[in-house]
This record gives C-alpha cells, structure tokens and sequence, in this order.
C-alpha cells in the first residue's frame, strides 16, 4: 500500500490551492490512498438539501451500518473538503497539519 510522506507540504500546499480537479500524480496517488481506507472511521461529507450547510461525518464498520455525523458543519464544501483532506492526513501520517506550517504561495 502507498505510504504518505509527511514531510511532502508541497503536495499540501497543491491540495489547499486546488482542491477539485486536475492533480500532479504524485498529489493524486495520496488522495486515492486517502479515499481507500477501509470503512469504519472513514471521513465523507453529507450536505443537507441542494442548499444546506456541508457536514462531517464517519463511516460505520460495515457498508449497512449508519453514518454518524461528527457534530462539524461547514458553509462551504472548499471548507469541508480541506478539513477532511487534513483530519485523513493526520490519520494517515501521525501528523497534525497547520496553515502556517504549509509553504508559501508561488
């Protein structure tokens, strides 16, 4: 399995500026490793309606069991996505990951 390296913020730094879309490969091989976790605990986001505020929430162990929300709500999915990136990261690497800790814009 893919092991994250903690020490590469310059992947971070690409997520942060560009959540959605087109990733570097190197980008993209630790998202897949983050989507690929196994069920129980696994971060999603559900949204309440078309127009409701974005909420964390965690897998059961099995696929039937029920999802339980996490008790964080987001206005926005930019905002909800960079939380999940990083609690997964963390999970991922031991490692808690900080703003100021991320490289510089280019």
């Amino acid at each position: 399995m893919y092991e994250i390296d903690p020490t590469r913020l310059d992947l971070v730094a690409e997520f942060r500026r560009k959540p959605f879309g087109r990733h570097s490969a190197e980008l993209q091989r630790i998202l897949n490793r983050m989507r690929s976790e196994p069920f129980e605990g696994h971060y999603v986001l559900l949204r309440d309606g078309r127009f409701g505020p974005w909420r964390l929430a965690q897998l059961g162990r099995r696929p039937q069991d029920p999802v339980t929300p996490t008790g964080h709500v987001f206005a926005s999915k930019l905002e909800a996505e960079w939380e999940v990136f990083k609690l997964r990261w963390q999970r991922l690497t031991g490692q808690e990951l900080r703003d100021r800790d991320l490289p510089p814009e280019p």
